[in-house]
């Protein structure tokens, strides 16, 4: 197994600030945040503060099954969102983390001609995703235990 990098909830609210601040200074003015489901919503929510925008929508996209394993696509998960819901907005899409970028591609995709703008922002990019989001706080080659998250997915029991 490759090493790991490990985000404490500290350092997750400077990288919520860091990158509001970069969203800001872009003058990218988001009317809709949309969180990919699961990882994406916490950056989503606290990014939604910290830029006042109210209005959030969440999308939720499979790929990994566990600790570097993943399907051989990514696959949006029902309730498939309605395309009308977000027809002619501006939207940030949030996700914790562009790996192999397909989610975001996917996600990118799927609201293509139908919102009027999208950009991406991730806490971390690997350097093979195929996708380079707009605003990244870290870039890394490591797998990354988030606190949501971290011992949840070695089967910590409840």
């Amino acid at each position: 197994m490759s090493e790991r990098e490990h985000l404490s909830y500290t350092e997750f609210g400077s990288a919520v600030i860091d990158l509001a601040h970069q969203i800001r200074n872009s003058q990218f003015q988001p009317e809709i945040v949309l969180s990919i489901a699961r990882g994406g919503f916490f950056l989503g929510a606290a990014l939604g503060y910290a830029l006042g925008v109210k209005n959030s929508f969440t999308m939720s996209v499979e790929f990994y099954t566990g600790i570097e394993e993943r399907l051989p696509m990514p696959v949006v998960l029902p309730p498939v969102p309605n395309k009308v819901d977000l027809k002619g907005a501006t939207v940030l899409i949030a996700d914790d983390v562009a790996d192999s970028g397909e989610t975001l591609r996917l996600v990118q995709e799927f609201w293509r001609g139908t919102v009027k703008e999208a950009r991406t922002v991730v806490l971390y990019e690997k350097p093979r995703s195929v996708v380079k989001p707009d605003y990244v706080w870290r870039k890394t080659e490591k797998w990354i235990e988030f606190p949501w998250s971290a011992g949840w997915s070695a089967g910590m029991p409840l």
